[in-house]
């Protein structure tokens, strides 16, 4: 059964607003907690909905929650992840933007569950205009009893700041976003320690992503148990997917965890198929750091069931015939376009937004970037190919955060599925660099599987 449980109200004319909001039931889940609902509880209903991280990783909520050091006496923070910079990935910013009440009032309630008196929304500089939206919401959320001291009576004080990064991907990294909010350079730190035990200012704190923390409000609001009943097996819940590229009706769609990907692709509810009538050629399904799909493996596993958006069953088959849901970034492509470029503009992405912390992803991500560039203007070589798969292999696994692996997936996914086409960059770099891309495809499908 479909439901909206984040976007319910996003066509409210002045939902954006504290008045609007509050009619609508917002900040009901603030006032059940506050009043019948002790921290624990809140705890407990998040680990009963098995929600599960929605920045990417999708490591289950209330499990991380547990994990937070409860020294006697030092003061525990709670840190909102704004950072949303992967490319293809925007369902956060649109959020912000909407509805920014919705992430006030789950702040409220993580912060609560967590005993922290001073959390954080940590937002990356070039969301000022949803840096304004914010803050003059948070600026309502203080004038209603919402924030501030002894909320609506309950004991609680929360103070809730926004701060601003300075566009580095890295800082999305829950570490790197420690370091950048402490004033420091955003590098990544080695763990252990977790930041649940020595996090902002070494005291214990815990990270989650804007969606995360917006889907604690209907946790709260209708109990764990209900939430859980919602999607397919350990993907429980809804999901906001950022969906680009070549089709009808890009946008941001909040979908039931557990509906085919052909249904979110081809549906006149959803994506409304591919656009110009073209044919698919390939889907990133998680944002740009997650393994690309081919045609033939978009819709259905290697097993020929069909391919659901759910974590388990993007995963199907690990990265030989499956890829990952992520951050939600869900970029299609049609047939003229070039796989090779595609990788390239990546590369360059990760080699700019590298740290510079780690050899291998210092050094690493600029050598990809140099050869696939090398490749894509018709000057590679066949042994580039297997020069890219050593480059990206020696990368994966061996740098302080995942960075290091964003960057190398994207490049084993498009070499081990579209090898052909990286060939054809070195057979006929001319046709390659034709704006009628669609004949390359077409001559490459002749010649895989599909």
């Amino acid at each position: 059964m479909e439901r909206k449980l984040l976007l319910e109200h996003i066509g409210v004319e002045g939902i954006h607003t504290h008045d609007v909001y509050r009619k609508n039931g917002g900040y009901s889940a603030v006032e059940k907690a506050l009043k019948t609902m002790s921290p624990d509880d809140v705890v407990e209903e998040v680990k009963k909905s098995g929600l599960r991280g929605r920045g990417g990783a999708g490591f289950p909520t209330g499990m991380k929650w547990s994990f937070i050091a409860k020294p006697e006496g030092v003061p525990r923070h709670f840190l909102c992840n704004a950072d949303e910079s992967e490319p293809g990935t925007f369902k956060d910013r649109y959020l912000m933007e909407k509805i920014p009440h919705l992430l006030i009032e789950g702040m409220i309630l993580s912060s609560y569950a967590l005993g922290c008196n001073q959390s954080y929304i940590y937002i990356r500089g070039e969301y000022m205009y949803v840096l304004q939206i914010l803050e003059k919401a948070i600026a309502e959320a203080y004038a209603n009893g919402w924030l501030g001291k002894n909320i609506k009576g309950s004991g609680f004080d929360l103070d809730l700041a926004v701060s601003t990064g300075a566009g580095a991907y890295i800082c999305g990294e829950e570490t790197a976003l420690i370091e950048s909010l402490e004033g420091k350079r955003g590098n990544p730190r080695i763990k252990p320690p977790f930041p649940a035990v020595k996090g902002l200012w070494d005291r214990p704190t815990v990270v989650n992503n804007v969606e995360t923390i917006a889907a604690v409000v209907p946790i709260v609001n209708e109990g764990g148990d209900a939430y859980a009943q919602i999607g397919i097996g350990r993907s429980t819940g809804t999901k906001l997917i950022s969906a680009s590229g070549n089709v009808n009706k890009p946008g941001v769609y909040e979908i039931t965890m557990g509906i085919t990907v052909e249904e979110f692709i081809y549906s006149d509810k959803y994506l409304g198929g591919m656009k110009n009538g073209k044919k698919l050629k390939a889907c990133v399904p998680g944002g740009s750091s997650v393994p690309i799909l081919p045609h033939y493996l978009v819709c259905k596993t290697a097993a020929g069931e069909d391919r659901l958006m759910s974590y388990e069953s993007l995963a199907d088959g690990g990265f030989a015939t499956g890829s990952m849901l992520g951050s939600g970034g869900f970029i299609v492509y049609d047939e003229d376009q070039c796989i090779v470029r595609n990788t390239w503009n990546f590369s360059r992405f990760y080699h700019h937004e590298s740290c510079g912390q780690c050899s291998p992803c210092r050094e690493g991500t600029g050598w990809m970037e140099k050869v696939l560039h090398r490749l894509e203007y018709g000057h590679g070589k066949m042994e580039d190919i297997d020069l890219l798969w050593d480059i990206q292999r020696k990368i994966e696994g061996n740098t302080i955060c995942p960075l290091g692996d964003a960057a190398a997936w994207p490049v084993a996914a498009a070499i081990r599925h579209f090898r052909e086409e990286f060939e054809w960059h070195v057979k006929e770099p001319k046709l390659c660099m034709t704006k009628n891309y669609g004949l390359v495809t077409e001559k490459i499908f002749e010649t895989v599987k599909g």
